[in-house]
């Protein structure tokens, strides 16, 4: 074989050889690619039956629908507070719930938009004719009426005879989310509703006396 035949010999298989390289090459990155976006298609899967904003039941709406005009009235009798009385421990707890209320009705209202509901109303008639209704601890127009003209030791008792009676309506609508809700965020905010609100009741039944 001469010089020239070899060289175009060797040219040829390296061209072949090159071909072989880049057909490999390609189909490893193709299988690659593929592999990649079945993955990411996978994972978003996972991550959205992970939500737990996806997961709620129709007691989890009516948890989160009621709840919220129940703490907006709670909230409106602890601003009573202010002007009314003096006692350091009524103006503390008084305190201490709107701080941890307020919190909880924008939770309430933030998962009724995920779960594609109305939304909320503060409005204490928007709870008539509803499951939780009876017994919710809810106080009457004259109720409240009462405690705005109230002041002192006369508004303190009035004060936490009807915010223990609030309450209590509170820890029952809460219990019943815990034994029939299925979204998890709304069933962990309900046994804190259970646990702070049982605690906040023994305060208030010690300052009744």
């Amino acid at each position: 074989m001469n010089i020239t035949t070899r060289t175009a010999t060797v040219v040829a298989a390296a061209a072949i050889g090159t071909a072989l390289v880049a057909g490999c090459s390609d189909d490893s990155s193709s299988s690659s690619m593929e592999g990649h976006s079945m993955g990411s298609a996978t994972a978003m899967e996972s991550a959205q039956s992970a939500d737990p904003a996806a997961n709620f039941s129709d007691a989890d709406v009516m948890f989160a629908t009621m709840m919220y005009p129940h703490h907006a009235q709670a909230v409106e009798m602890a601003d009573m507070v202010e002007g009314r009385t003096t006692d350091p421990d009524v103006i503390a707890l008084a305190g201490e719930i709107a701080a941890a209320q307020k919190p909880e009705m924008d939770q309430f209202s933030a998962w009724l938009s995920q779960w594609g509901q109305p939304a909320p109303s503060s409005d204490a008639s928007s709870m008539s004719g509803m499951d939780h209704g009876s017994g919710s601890g809810m106080m009457t127009d004259r109720d409240m009426e009462s405690l705005m003209a109230a002041s002192g030791s006369e508004f303190d008792r009035q004060w936490l005879t009807m915010m223990i009676e609030h309450h209590r309506g509170a820890v029952t609508m809460a219990e019943k989310e815990i034994a029939d809700g299925e979204n998890p965020d709304a069933i962990a905010l309900a046994q804190t509703i259970v646990e702070t609100q049982n605690e906040e009741i023994t305060r208030m039944q010690q300052l009744l006396g």
